[in-house]
C-alpha cells in the first residue's frame, strides 16, 4: 500500500530514489520489498539491526543520494501528487520542511474504528496538531506528519535523536526552529495514515505516546515537545490531586467536580455535533469513550513517564549539567 502509493505519484520516476529501512523483520516484509525491487529499479533494501526507529531514520538519510529527503510511514499512503508539491513547496517558500494534512483512517470497520480515527481528527481530541485538523491555507507550523526536508537540513541541525524510540520527529523539528529553520504544512498536500481500530490498541498506544511525551526530556538538550503534548498530564494530574486533597479540604473537592463537569460538557457537545454529522446516534456514545480514552491514557502515560524520570540518575545528572550551563551564562 505505501510502496503502491509511492509507485503511483507523479513525480518522475528517474529523480526517485525509494529507500524501505527495515528492521530485520521476519513477516515475509522483506521478500514483499525484493519483489519490487526486481520491477523497479529505483527501490532499495536498507537494514537495521538494531530495530530503532531513529536509527533507521538516520540510516535511510545516510544512504540517499537525493538532496531532497521525504520521510513516509509503513502504515500511510500518499496522494497522487505528495512528492512533487513538497518539492515545489520547498523551493517555493523557501522551507526547510514542508508536510501536508495526514487523512486518518480506520484499518478495520466498524463503530470503535471509526470513532477512534474522528478522535484523532479532531481538535477536540489532538489539540492544535494542524496536520491532524486541517486548516484552510498553508501554515508555518512546529511539525508536519512524515516530512519533506532540504537534505542540507541534516548538515546544520544534526541527524534524528537515536535515544527516542518516540517523538524524535517532534524533536528534531523543534530542534531547526530553533535554529531558524521553516516548517510549512500545505493543506492540498495529503497522506493517509491507517490509525489503530480496536480499544486496546488504541489505549496501549496512547500510553506510550504519553510516555515518550515526558522521557525526551532525558535525552535532548531543548523542551522536546510542544505544550499541547503536556496538556493531557495537566488535566489527569489535577482531576487526580484535587480528588486526593478534596477528602481533607473540600475546596479541592470542588474544584474536581468543575474540572470533570466542564470535560464532560465539551465532550458531550463535541460529540453531538459528530453524531450529528454522521447521521447516527451511537457516536454520542460511542465518541466520549474514544476522547477519555486518548486523553487519560496519554496523561497516566505521562505520569508514568514522570516517575520513570524521577529514579533515572541520568536525568537528574544532565539536569544539573544543565542548569551549571545556564548559571555559566
Amino acid at each position: 500500500m505505501c510502496l503502491d502509493s509511492i509507485i503511483c505519484n507523479d513525480y518522475p520516476k528517474s529523480y526517485l530514489e525509494v529507500l524501505v529501512v527495515d528492521g530485520m523483520s521476519e513477516d515475509g516484509t522483506r521478500d514483499i520489498v525484493e519483489k519490487y525491487i526486481k520491477n523497479h529499479g529505483f527501490i532499495k533494501l536498507v537494514s537495521n539491526p538494531k530495530k530503532n526507529t531513529p536509527i533507521a531514520l538516520n540510516l535511510g538519510i545516510k544512504s540517499a543520494k537525493g538532496e531532497v529527503i521525504l520521510r513516509m510511514d509503513a502504515h500511510a499512503k500518499l496522494g497522487e501528487n505528495y512528492i512533487s508539491r513538497c518539492v515545489e513547496c520547498l523551493k517555493e517558500y523557501r522551507a526547510d520542511n514542508v508536510g501536508g494534512v495526514m487523512n486518518t483512517i480506520n484499518r478495520t470497520a466498524g463503530l470503535r474504528a471509526h470513532s477512534i480515527a474522528l478522535t484523532l481528527s479532531h481538535f477536540f481530541g489532538v489539540g492544535n496538531s494542524y496536520f491532524r485538523i486541517h486548516p484552510k491555507d498553508p501554515k508555518w507550523v512546529d511539525t508536519v506528519f512524515g516530512g519533506c526536508y532540504r537534505k542540507d537540513v541534516f548538515r546544520r541541525v544534526g541527524m534524528f535523536n537515536e535515544a527516542l524510540i518516540r517523538g524524535q520527529d517532534m524533536e528534531f523539528n523543534l530542534r531547526l526552529k530553533k535554529a531558524g529553520g521553516k516548517i510549512l504544512l500545505v493543506p492540498d498536500i495529503v497522506s493517509y495514515y491507517y490509525a489503530r481500530s480496536d480499544i486496546k490498541s488504541f489505549w496501549k498506544h496512547n500510553w506510550g505516546n504519553g510516555v515518550w511525551a515526558i522521557l525526551p526530556f532525558m535525552y535532548s538538550d531543548i523542551v522536546p515537545v510542544s505544550w499541547r503534548h503536556l496538556v493531557p498530564l495537566v488535566f489527569v494530574m489535577t482531576l487526580v490531586t484535587s480528588a486526593l486533597l478534596g477528602f481533607m479540604m473540600p475546596p479541592f473537592l470542588w474544584l474536581f467536580l468543575i474540572v470533570i463537569t466542564a470535560y464532560g460538557i465539551v465532550s458531550l457537545t463535541v460529540s453531538v455535533k459528530i453524531a450529528w454529522d454522521q447521521r447516527d446516534i451511537k457516536y454520542f456514545f460511542m465518541m466520549p469513550v474514544t476522547f477519555c480514552m486518548l486523553h487519560i491514557g496519554y496523561g497516566l502515560g505521562s505520569f508514568w513517564g514522570i516517575l520513570k524520570l524521577a529514579v533515572n540518575p541520568l536525568f537528574w545528572s544532565k539536569a544539573f549539567s544543565l542548569r551549571r550551563k545556564y548559571e555559566a551564562g
